[in-house]
């Protein structure tokens, strides 16, 4: 008779078990299922290493598809070598966003709105070939991105860290009647960063791209550059490690500073769209002289 009891027992126990393990969400870390900081598009330069230091502000704002987002991008380039070597920083310190119901619900956050600090960001830059040299310009780039963004429960930035290595092309072309000089970069890299399941954590490797075309005319410059990159996991149609912006972006060269205006636009997997201004300032008493 107690072995009935004891087998009875054991079913109620093994019945109830699963239920009273916490269940763990399943989050899906990609540019279409958070804010537009959180895993976006690298930027990537005119395959161009700056003489003296550089000190960058942008203010952004990203609209369209339900959320709203105005936030500060700061960045500071610092050549150790002029033009040769180079470190780069840059994070957004404060964004203010604001969503639907719909786009809430489906990204599974807590609130609307709010206020969210960004990831920070460390590059090192290396000049393999210089273009006055051997015609061409070759720069790689190691960079590494931190977890150091809040609100992850509003799915404002990841809670996990990662990196990318790319590997940026240029060459400038002279030309003569309006224009003085069409410039064309390409863009080729690696890009990983750790994605949280429910059982363990794994990686999402992804391979970067882009392509920039820049046509000078004295002070003024006009960008037009599509880039992505593609990841491999596939959890669903629109898991989205998989996005495409295009950007056109007009630079205004002044005696000191650069000035700039810049429309981006998600064609996949990146809904949102972007208005950016900002200006570069070069600090050149910040500049290091190691010679």
């Amino acid at each position: 008779m107690w072995k009935n009891y004891l087998y009875s027992a054991f079913l109620i126990i093994l019945f109830l078990f699963p239920c009273c393990i916490p269940s763990q969400t399943l989050i899906n870390h990609t540019t279409n299922y958070f804010g537009p900081n959180a895993n976006p598009v690298p930027d990537f330069t005119s395959a161009t290493i700056p003489k003296n230091t550089e000190f960058s502000v942008y203010c952004d704002y990203y609209f369209g598809y339900g959320d709203q987002t105005a936030d500060q991008l700061l960045k500071v380039e610092i050549p150790l070598l002029p033009e040769k070597i180079s470190v780069k920083l840059w994070i957004v310190p404060i964004e203010y966003y604001t969503v639907t119901d719909a786009v809430k619900e489906r990204r599974m956050m807590s609130r609307n709105s709010g206020l969210a600090s960004g990831d920070f960001y460390l590059q090192t830059r290396i000049a393999l070939f210089n273009e006055k040299e051997h015609k061409i310009a070759v720069i790689f780039n190691a960079t590494l991105k931190t977890a150091s963004g809040s609100d992850f429960i509003n799915r404002r930035f990841f809670n996990t860290a990662g990196y990318y290595f790319d590997t940026e092309i240029g060459k400038s072309f002279i030309v003569r009647g309006f224009l003085n000089e069409i410039r064309l970069v390409a863009n080729a890299g690696f890009y990983s960063w750790d994605v949280q399941t429910p059982n363990n954590n794994v990686q999402d490797d992804a391979v970067m791209y882009g392509l920039k075309v820049i046509l000078k005319k004295k002070n003024l410059s006009w960008e037009n550059t599509i880039s992505g990159y593609s990841g491999w996991i596939k959890r669903a149609d629109d898991y989205g490690d998989r996005p495409i912006v295009l950007a056109t972006k007009l630079n205004l060269k002044g005696k000191k500073n650069t000035y700039f205006l810049q429309y981006q636009y998600g064609i996949k997997y990146f809904p949102f769209n972007q208005i950016r201004i900002g200006a570069v300032f070069p600090l050149a008493a910040l500049t290091p002289n190691f010679f």
